[in-house]
């Protein structure tokens, strides 16, 4: 198929890659999902610093017969420390339950994207501090 006859001349391989148009295509959809990534990357770096902040708290008062104002003091002073932006220290509920008391954080993060198109991410983190 590909030798040289001499009444036939030499056929040509068939071309392979892409199109500069295919090109574009693909630079465009990396392009989206790579812009996609820089709106959403704060978003959980945020709420990886909530979920420390809970756990942290977890950590300080699990089973040392803490009281809810205790709770409360020390989200309040770990919010301020690592500068925790979308939700404050107010919006963690902190409720009485058997045994002790359950810290919940839930709130959602509006993030624009492109023209009117917006991602809405709902957080809920909860822990169980026993008494």
């Amino acid at each position: 198929m590909y030798a040289k006859s001499p009444n036939r001349p030499l056929v040509m391989r068939r071309q392979a890659g892409m199109t500069a148009v295919g090109v574009l295509i693909l630079v465009l959809l990396v392009g989206i999902f790579a812009f996609a990534g820089l709106r959403l990357v704060p978003v959980y770096l945020n709420y990886m610093k909530v979920s420390g902040v809970i756990s942290g708290v977890l950590s300080e008062f699990d089973g040392t017969g803490a009281t809810r104002a205790a709770i409360r003091s020390s989200i309040s002073r770990r919010f301020d420390i690592d500068s925790v932006a979308e939700i404050t220290a107010r919006d963690v509920k902190v409720t009485k339950k058997d045994g002790g008391y359950e810290i919940a954080a839930t709130y959602s993060h509006k993030a624009p994207f492109i023209g009117n198109i917006s991602f809405v991410i709902d957080f809920d983190k909860r822990e169980f501090v026993r008494r």
